[in-house]
């Protein structure tokens, strides 16, 4: 009995203190050590990911360059990862509902991670969750190594940390999570960098060098100048960028689509146009010859073919999208319309395709911008319509579901049953946002209903045959590759 007893203790212990494996210097997670090794260690970023998901792989080896960059600085920042298709139950306990999530954990308390995706976004992130929002840079050769230390950071010159000025600063700094910020009251400093009274500078390795900060010492006034001035006036669209180029405060984007190895001239032209529309608009280009951009530029209407061509999209609730009416890329073509758009002198552009000759020869009518108000706001009848994308998995997956509920009611003289390509063709009166979208144009009516049930042709037959009443039953959440494969896929 003794005996036994000593044995269970000692393969306890030998569980607890069973050393936790890595990968590229990031620790490798499972249910059996999870907990322990949370609660050994203060603070752990853990990255819950699928084995197939694209976004992971993308992800991996940005992971293991700050897991590494943490090790050498002697930090206590551990950089762990789950994979939640084997460790279910743990995937389950924190809600992951797509791939990567990633989650923060202080004390085994966990929070969401809301940086970008660059081994600097996730350094600057942690370091503002662990540590002062500004670090305190106490003399010129630290001001050197601060300032070369990342694409751009943030310094502070305030002789009194303690006055208004600093503690304003202080409060941007612990806000803006992705970029590195400073404060420093030594005289050497301010010298070396040719300050002679309290101020603030973006330093970036991109543009002008230095921008510097002209404006009272307000919250409001030194956070919009650390957003404008954390980006190059042009940036190339990437999965990288993405996160900083949406989740700053311009929501006008301009979108140039050229090959990137042909295009220097152009994109020399498109910078020079940049710097006039700072703080209002993004530019942004899109190389056209990586795969990845396919689906942006069918969103706009455009193939690899169609490059060099310039769109600009205003994002938000109302997203709208703007053609030029030339397609010059001069200097004072990009200034003029990117102004037009601005004094509100430029209507939304709308794709459209072609009436099909045969549109309504099939059970599911085929239905282009061109047809829509004909067809689909028809008071007569009630019209059921599937908004679609030829790439999107769940509309491929719907597909059959739908053709099986076209032809249930073919016969029908006021019920149509129809589909649009939404990649192909906009409209005025809808706004589709994800897909698969399916919208219900009751008889008699000018309003529409969002349907969001279950996608069997049981259900869809049921919320057909109430007039759009039926309270359908809520489709269980489906496995998504984050924003780009949920249950709806995302523009």
């Amino acid at each position: 009995m003794k005996f036994a007893t000593v044995l269970s203790l000692t393969l306890l212990a030998f569980v607890a203190c069973e050393e936790v494996k890595q990968e590229e210097k990031v620790y490798v997670l499972k249910e059996k050590n999870f907990y322990n090794f949370i609660k050994e260690n203060e603070f752990v970023l853990v990255e819950f990911y699928a084995p197939w998901c694209g976004h992971c792989k993308s992800l991996a080896p940005v992971y293991s360059e700050t897991a590494g960059k943490l090790m050498e600085e002697g930090s206590n920042i551990k950089l762990a990862k789950v994979d939640a298709t084997v460790e279910k139950d743990l995937a389950s306990k924190f809600e992951v509902k797509g791939f990567p999530t990633i989650k923060f954990f202080v004390n085994g308390q966990s929070v969401d991670y809301t940086g970008g995706r660059q081994s600097s976004d996730f350094f600057n992130w942690l370091k503002k969750k662990t540590g002062p929002p500004a670090k305190d840079v106490k003399t010129s050769e630290e001001a050197k190594t601060f300032i070369d230390s990342d694409e751009v950071i943030v310094l502070g010159f305030f002789k009194d940390q303690e006055g208004e000025g600093a503690a304003a600063f202080k409060k941007i700094a612990a806000g803006i999570e992705d970029v590195a910020f400073g404060i420093t009251s030594e005289e050497s400093v301010f010298k070396e960098h040719k300050m002679k009274k309290d101020g603030v500078v973006v330093f970036k390795k991109f543009d002008e060098g230095r921008s510097d900060f002209s404006g009272d010492f307000e919250e409001a006034a030194m956070s919009k100048f650390v957003k404008d001035n954390r980006l190059p006036l042009v940036n190339e669209f990437s999965q990288e960028t993405a996160q900083k180029i949406f989740a700053g405060d311009i929501q006008s984007h301009l979108m140039l689509f050229v090959k990137k190895e042909e295009a220097k001239d152009t994109l020399d032209t498109f910078k020079a146009a940049a710097g006039e529309f700072k703080g209002k608009v993004l530019f942004i280009y899109l190389d056209t010859a990586k795969e990845e951009n396919e689906h942006i530029m069918g969103f706009f209407g455009l193939k690899a073919a169609d490059a060099p061509a310039m769109r600009l999209i205003q994002l938000g609730e109302d997203l709208a999208k703007y053609k030029p009416e030339s397609d010059s890329l001069d200097k004072s073509v990009i200034t003029k319309f990117v102004q037009d758009f601005l004094d509100g002198k430029l209507k939304p552009h709308l794709k459209s395709e072609e009436v099909p000759e045969d549109w309504d020869a099939q059970p599911v009518k085929v239905l282009v911008s061109k047809n829509f108000k004909e067809v689909a706001m028809d008071k007569s009848k009630a019209v059921f319509v599937e908004f679609y994308a030829p790439w999107c998995g769940h509309c491929k997956k719907l597909a059959p579901i739908w053709d099986q509920l076209g032809e249930k009611f073919k016969d029908s003289k006021d019920i149509i049953i129809a589909k649009m390509d939404s990649t192909a063709n906009e409209l005025e009166e809808v706004q589709i946002k994800s897909f698969p979208t399916l919208k219900y144009f009751p008889k008699g009516s000018d309003e529409n209903i969002e349907y969001d049930g279950e996608r069997t042709l049981e259900e869809l037959t049921k919320f057909v045959e109430s007039g759009g009443k039926q309270e359908p039953p809520k489709k269980e959440e489906e496995e998504k590759e984050e924003d780009d494969d949920k249950k709806k896929d995302e523009l």
